[in-house]
């Protein structure tokens, strides 16, 4: 006889028992969240034993409120937005049953952070045209190329690697897909200087570093397979996550436009209400998307919900230098800094308008993202592709 489905009952039982016997204000952090995972109330819709009790997705918000109200330490999301949006779900996907154990626990608790080694100078949009090179030796993989824009990896632990390992054919076949340790030796990290000022992102050297075949994720060229469900729930972490109404940086706007009356013009309260209403619709969406997420997979919808994100980031932080006329135009923090996120709501104007141009390039170019929708969303024709049967050794590059 199988057993019940989990409900919210059972799993509201579960979170107050577990409370009555952790206590949030005694436990250490590290301790308490890791006695979460292992309680299954981590991720509840992931497998028993992996950080979850096998039950519905849209349960999620049931546990973190629990927890949340209770003073819980939380794992920081935002420091690992990486390994809990895109590494998780595709380790869960393809990873053998060791490479879940090892990797899904200290993952979520924080103990270990991730990157992403996806774009290269010569392969950002067009990823699959990327030449870092897996070569096999005996039990490992020597892996030698330069990835770029890779969020976190000056604080990263492991990355998420996506290689060449046959360049005889097309170039979205002979790929492999790897975890790899960012502390291996011939991992070389610089950082990129942004025009925030800052170097959240940076370049990645790979020479000669060696990958134990145990770290391959998926068959040996089936990486573009592998890499498509990481993309799909990177631009749902991005895009899609929930927020309230007037969350981000539609808030931010509104509340000065509500506090400083002398701003006001009939043109700048006309451009207001348009992004306000637009990012109202923008939320909607990613809620039903979420609702969608909770029966299966993420989708190419995905790529909609970051489409409007970056374009709605950029408008909105755009807006508010409008309102703040001269005083807009000021920007006196240019620190190196090396911050492990991002940050739109508590940090200067200028800032965010800065910041947001990236919104359109990572986690796939709106261009890229556009044809997305087009094609596998609205079904319209694709385009035309004249490499898509060519080796990738006879590409121009």
């Amino acid at each position: 006889m199988s057993a019940a489905p989990l409900d919210a009952d059972d799993l509201s039982g579960r979170v107050r028992e577990f409370l009555a016997a952790h206590d949030p204000g005694s436990t250490e952090p590290l301790e308490f969240l890791r006695a979460r995972f292992d309680a299954g109330l981590a991720w509840v819709h992931f497998p028993t034993g992996l950080g979850g009790l096998d039950g519905p997705r849209a349960l999620q918000p049931l546990v973190d409120d629990a927890f949340a109200a209770a003073g819980a330490p939380g794992n920081q999301p935002e420091r690992n937005v990486i390994g809990l949006g895109m590494a998780a779900p595709t380790i869960l996907r393809f990873g053998t049953d060791e490479q879940k154990r090892r990797f899904l626990r200290p993952l979520w608790t924080g103990e270990e952070i991730w990157c992403q080694l996806f774009s290269e100078p010569g392969a950002g949009s067009d990823l699959a045209a990327l030449g870092t090179r897996a070569v096999p030796d005996g039990d490992h993989w020597t892996v030698t190329g330069q990835k770029v824009w890779t969020s976190i990896a000056h604080e990263a632990d492991w990355a998420i690697l996506v290689t060449r390992t046959d360049p005889d054919l097309p170039k979205h076949r002979g790929m492999t897909y790897f975890i790899c340790d960012m502390h291996a030796p011939g991992v070389e990290v610089r950082p990129l200087r942004q025009i925030t000022g800052e170097a959240e992102f940076n370049e990645v050297f790979l020479t000669d570093v060696r990958i134990p075949d145990e770290h391959r994720l998926g068959d040996v060229g089936a990486g573009w397979a592998v890499t498509q469900t990481t993309l799909m729930n990177e631009r749902v972490a991005i895009g899609g996550g929930a927020a309230p109404r007037e969350g981000g940086m539609i808030g931010v706007v509104a509340r000065m436009w509500r506090e400083h009356p002398e701003l006001r013009t009939p043109g700048l309260h006309e451009a207001l209400l348009r992004l306000w209403v637009e990012t109202e619709a923008s939320r909607l969406t990613g809620e039903r998307l979420r609702q969608q997420l909770a029966v299966g997979q993420p989708g190419p919808e995905g790529s909609a919900v970051k489409l409007a994100y970056a374009r709605l980031n950029q408008e909105v932080s755009g807006l508010e230098l409008e309102l703040l006329g001269d005083e807009g135009l000021r920007y006196d923090d240019w620190t190196m800094r090396r911050p492990a996120g991002v940050d739109f709501t508590r940090r200067s104007p200028g800032y965010r308008y800065l910041r947001a141009k990236g919104n359109s390039i990572e986690g796939g170019t709106s261009e890229i993202l556009r044809n997305i929708v087009a094609e596998r969303v609205l079904g319209l024709p694709g385009e035309i592709r004249v490499d898509k049967d060519v080796a990738w050794k006879d590409l121009t590059r």
